[in-house]
Formats: structure tokens, C-alpha cells, sequence
């Protein structure tokens, strides 16, 4: 294939060349599909197994409290400084701007039990209706 240059009398090309658009365009898909399962990963804790899971999609509305195995406690991945006395005011700020009063806890597997509890009573005491707890589903063999 030969690549036209100008007209007959050696004039300029009205013709749009759009094969190098075409390749950016390609490439920044490919690095939005790359990247993107990356950017919703959230707080990274290593959750329990459970036999009996629901799948539930990630909606940007939710609120999601995880704690690490160090205790370090995470609103929708924003540090809390001090959970006894920062995290139940968090809740009822983040309560006002959604409908659905459930809130998403993510403990990590090697936390202690009281721990995720004492989470909880600061999380129902902000007001919440409902707290979902997040497993890892058993892979069945």
C-alpha cells in the first residue's frame, strides 16, 4: 500500500490520517483495563473463608468499615485516628448522604473476635440498621 502525499500538482491532502489516533486509543484502553480492577481494591485485608456467601456488587454509595490485624480501623479507606471517639460521628455523617442503612464490615482473619465487636457497637451506635460482615467464599473441589 502506497501513502498518498499531495494531489497532482503537488498540493496539500484534505484527508485525515486517522491510523495513529487509532493506536493511542488502543493503548490507553488496554491501560484503563489494566488498571482499573487495581483502583476498586480498597483496604487490604485478608478476609476469613466462609462455605455460605453472597456475591453483592461494589456500589459507590456503600460505606465500608475494615480492620486490619493491628487494629488500625478504615471508613471507605480513610484512616481513623481514634475509632472510640471519631468513628461513630463518621457514621452518622456518612449515614445523612445514603438511604440504605446497612454498613459493610471487613475483618481480617487473625484479628481477636472482641475486637470486631467493639467495631460493631461503635458502628450500631452511629445509627445503623444493619452490619453485613465480608467473607471470602470457600472454592469447592
Amino acid at each position: 500500500m502506497s501513502m498518498a502525499v499531495g494531489g497532482s500538482k503537488g498540493g496539500s491532502m484534505s484527508d485525515i490520517n486517522v491510523t495513529p489516533m487509532a493506536d493511542i486509543m488502543i493503548v490507553l484502553l488496554i491501560i484503563f483495563m489494566v488498571i482499573t480492577p487495581m483502583l476498586q481494591k480498597g483496604v487490604d485485608v485478608k478476609l476469613p473463608m466462609a462455605g455460605n456467601t453472597k456475591e453483592r456488587k461494589d456500589e459507590p454509595k456503600t460505606i465500608m468499615v475494615a480492620i486490619k490485624k493491628d487494629g488500625t480501623v478504615f471508613l471507605n479507606q480513610v484512616k481513623v485516628g481514634n475509632p472510640a471517639t471519631e468513628l461513630t460521628n463518621l457514621i452518622k455523617e456518612r449515614l445523612e448522604e445514603v438511604q440504605d442503612k446497612v454498613i459493610y464490615l471487613k475483618g481480617d482473619e487473625g484479628i481477636e473476635y472482641g475486637k470486631i465487636m467493639e467495631v460493631m457497637d461503635l458502628v450500631r451506635a452511629g445509627g445503623v440498621e444493619e452490619v453485613a460482615l465480608i467473607a471470602e467464599p470457600k472454592v469447592q473441589s
